[in-house]
């Protein structure tokens, strides 16, 4: 379903019938990956956050590896999302990175997901790491939504759907595009959801080697 659904998403997003819109013109086909991205990492990024919560509250081992690497899936997405937003930029608002409320709000909550994985990485203690990481991610998604989702509303900012500007949804996503906008998310969202079952499974085989190898 996830490759059926991708290849829909690429063929009709670079194919498909769009609105003929100032300023935006053939660049708004770039709502079927920059956008949907986005979508795929907040979805992938609240099930890390679910799996901290878990951890916090029974202490699983495998909840904190779910946490962790669905922490990575999410800034793998994050990051597409960032470049595939600077390419937009430059062909809308002539440069690829302007001083934008949400472009900022991004990056800065970009860093404050590296700062989990830099983190992790600084302590050896299992159930230590896991219960600290834990707590930070759950400061880390608070901020983070702060940052992309509340304050872009509260000042001018040149995203659709922020500072007083109407969202896509509100004239411009019309009923073709959305045949293929809401498939999309759905797509980026399994393929998050793929990569981060194989990124456990690959721990959970190293785990399983470590062990043999220390008996």
């Amino acid at each position: 379903m996830t490759i059926i659904l991708l290849f829909y998403s690429i063929i009709m997003g670079f194919l498909g019938e769009v609105p003929a819109l100032p300023i935006l013109h053939e660049t708004i086909r770039n709502l079927y990956f920059h956008v949907t991205m986005w979508f795929a990492m907040m979805i992938i990024l609240t099930a890390a956050l679910v799996y901290s919560i878990l951890y916090l509250a029974n202490s699983n081992p495998k909840n904190d590896l779910f946490a962790s690497e669905a922490v990575n899936v999410g800034l793998l997405f994050g990051t597409l999302g960032l470049v595939t937003g600077s390419i937009w930029a430059k062909f809308t608002w002539g440069a690829y990175w302007v001083n934008d409320a949400k472009l900022n709000g991004a990056a800065i909550g970009m860093l404050v997901y590296l700062a989990y994985a830099v983190l992790r990485n600084s302590m050896d203690e299992e159930q230590k790491r896991a219960r600290i990481s834990a707590v930070y991610n759950i400061l880390a998604y608070t901020m983070f939504m702060v940052f992309i989702m509340v304050m872009p509303r509260l000042v001018d900012s040149l995203h659709p759907g922020n500072g007083g500007n109407p969202g896509f949804g509100k004239y411009d996503l019309d009923s073709n595009m959305r045949m293929v906008f809401y498939p999309s998310i759905i797509a980026f969202t399994l393929l998050g959801v793929w990569i981060l079952q194989i990124l456990v499974r690959i721990r959970l085989i190293k785990q399983k080697q470590l062990i043999k190898n220390f008996k």
